[in-house]
């Protein structure tokens, strides 16, 4: 198994738009949410002009197959909330944060991330964990370019 890169970021505070769905495909439920959203206001034709997070919101539980899932969506204060989407201010953090390519990398990719915060003396934060989607809207899930912000302090 190859070393994982890690560099450490401090994200700014950021104004984002978010969207969430509650299901047993959440992650596709909330992207779909997104792009209905944000595509007609113009939001997405310019990759280099916005940023997308996501995360597990709530986390799965054992016995359920649902899981809810909350993709945000960086915008300016010229961008007002919708009906499926709700303008929420990120306050900031430090994190370590690591690249993947592919759904199935990221989920072995973060138990990875994690060690390596355990061994880095670094502490694991409390503030919210983040996945990043660095592809163009329509990648495919194997193809995704993600990056990984694990919390730390």
């Amino acid at each position: 198994m190859d070393e994982l890169q890690v560099r450490i970021v401090e994200l700014a505070p950021m104004r984002v738009a978010s969207v969430h769905a509650y299901s047993a495909t959440p992650e596709h439920d909330a992207w779909d949410k997104l792009i209905a959203w944000a595509e007609p206001k113009g939001l997405l034709e310019d990759r280099s002009s916005y940023r997308i997070f996501g995360f597990n919101n709530p986390s799965p539980s054992p016995g359920s197959p649902n899981y809810g899932y909350e993709f945000w969506i960086t915008v300016g204060p010229e961008v007002e909330a919708g009906d499926e989407a709700e303008i929420v201010t990120f306050s900031a953090g430090r994190y370590a944060v690591t690249r993947c390519v592919g759904i199935p990398k990221l989920v072995e990719t973060w138990p990875r991330l994690a060690m390596w915060v355990e061994d880095s003396g670094y502490q694991h934060g409390s503030h919210q964990w983040l996945e990043e989607n660095l592809s163009p809207v329509g990648t495919a899930d194997t193809e995704l370019l993600m990056d990984l912000y694990m919390p730390i302090r």
